[in-house]
């Protein structure tokens, strides 16, 4: 079963990659437009998904990923498709062009990965997130939900399957949303069809993941994000900024998790400013002993439950909630090499008003994303302008950070000739010479 389903999503991938961005892009109007009419039944599916939740006690941060209700992120999630739709086409774009002779011409041209595995819990909006990328990027792809989102999911892949069937050129298979129960690793072994893995959930779904498939894996297992408030930082502006990374959404991976705090911050009046700005917006803060001791008496006493002793294993870890582990650092290398120690590479920021600390940390920090002087939770494919995003990778190759149109896209050769033959040419035992001449590439398309 596994290996007909990614078989023929090869195929599929095969024929998609030929449409035009016209014939894509209408595509995914059509999606867009099909969601946007069966809102109502969608809801009221992931209705049934979070009641399920809420009864079997699933976290709290699982089921704020599982609503599609709050915050206007179902129309946002329409919204997303929209955009997609109308950003560039990312095929066949030339990215090199020489002239290896008189008519020889070598090409570089950008197309797509080829067939997607996308393994996710909970987060429903992953369905049309995926479905609006893959298609506009003329990538197959097949989607293998959680049972957190099962209702939802169902009820998504019914009107999408539905839609692109009887209203696109989409070829049939291009897109194959599986509900069952069958083994993930069934799928995870079809390397021979799929050519990279998205997984969207637990640290624990992702390390499972990449230890049992010899398929490329695109992802991240963990978002232990930190902010460095400098000796130069603007103190509201740190406070602001922190708050914001914290609270926003707790459960992102792009939330912050640590605190750094420059000494000489501490040792000032700033420093007080910056733990009320924390505990005022409710955030738990685990602070190292030699650190808590210098809080100022009233507020340990005003709110005792907020502050709790860290232990080392706090900076190492994604809360997805309101904690936030906090240490002082003397400086802004210090601050670098806590980071590059105890980060997964996400996304960590500085806050500063001197651009050398600045351009140390920038260009010392090893993640995907280094920001100066704003909130680690702009560490997203739709704020980026990519539209959505399928994930956001930490790897170093291929793709890094939110991954958009960009990051589904490869490259290949064409060569252009006109009856030459290897044979007449030095190094193949011919005389002629190339000529190696680079040509103007500019915005074209083959």
């Amino acid at each position: 079963m596994a290996e007909q389903i990614a078989r023929s999503a090869h195929l599929a991938s095969t024929v998609l990659k030929t449409l035009s961005d016209e014939q894509r892009s209408l595509a995914l109007l059509k999606v867009k437009e099909g969601l946007l009419k069966n809102k109502t039944e969608i809801l009221e599916a992931n209705r049934l998904d979070m009641e399920a939740a809420t009864s079997q006690n699933l976290s709290s941060s699982l089921i704020k990923r599982l609503d599609l209700s709050k915050n206007d992120k179902f129309d946002s999630m329409c919204e997303g498709i929209l955009d997609v739709s109308n950003l560039e086409d990312p095929l066949n774009k030339v990215t090199l062009a020489t002239k290896l002779d008189d008519g020889l011409n070598l090409y570089r041209l950008t197309c797509p990965v080829g067939v997607l595995l996308i393994i996710f819990e909970s987060r429903p909006e992953v369905i049309a997130n995926i479905t609006a990328l893959a298609i506009k990027s003329g990538n197959a792809a097949i989607l293998k939900g959680g049972k957190e989102s099962l209702h939802t999911f169902q009820a998504m892949a019914k009107i999408i399957n539905k839609i692109l069937q009887d209203d696109t050129k989409v070829p049939k298979d291009a897109i194959q949303l599986i509900s069952t129960r069958g083994e993930v690793s069934d799928l995870l072994s079809q390397d021979r069809y799929i050519d990279l893995v998205i997984p969207r959930g637990s640290n624990e779904l992702v390390r499972n993941i990449k230890a049992n498939t010899k398929i490329p894996v695109l992802g991240h297992a963990d978002g232990i994000c930190s902010i460095y408030v400098d000796e130069y930082a603007n103190i509201e502006m740190a406070s602001k900024i922190i708050v914001d990374a914290k609270t926003n959404y707790p459960a992102g991976c792009n939330a912050v998790e640590t605190a750094l705090i420059n000494s000489r911050v501490v040792a000032s009046e700033g420093f007080a400013e910056i733990i009320k700005s924390l505990i005022g917006a409710g955030i738990t803060l685990h602070v190292v002993p030699e650190l808590l001791k210098q809080i100022p008496a009233e507020l340990l006493e005003a709110t005792p439950g907020q502050f709790v002793e860290a232990t080392e294993s706090d900076f190492s870890k994604e809360f997805l909630s309101l904690d936030l582990a906090v240490k002082a650092v003397s400086s802004v290398q210090d601050a670098v090499v806590h980071i590059n120690a105890h980060s997964s590479k996400h996304t960590d920021a500085i806050i500063t008003d001197n651009q050398e600390n600045a351009d140390i940390f920038l260009k010392g920090v090893d993640s995907a994303g280094v920001y100066h002087n704003c909130s680690t939770r702009f560490a997203d494919g739709f704020r980026y302008g990519f539209g959505t995003e399928v994930g956001i990778s930490t790897n170093k190759i291929h793709a890094r950070g939110p991954v958009g149109l960009e990051g589904l896209v490869c490259y290949y050769y064409q060569l252009r000739g006109e009856g030459q033959i290897a044979g007449e040419y030095s190094g193949a035992g011919g005389s002629r010479v190339f000529k190696h001449e680079k040509l103007d590439i500019g915005n074209l398309h083959l």
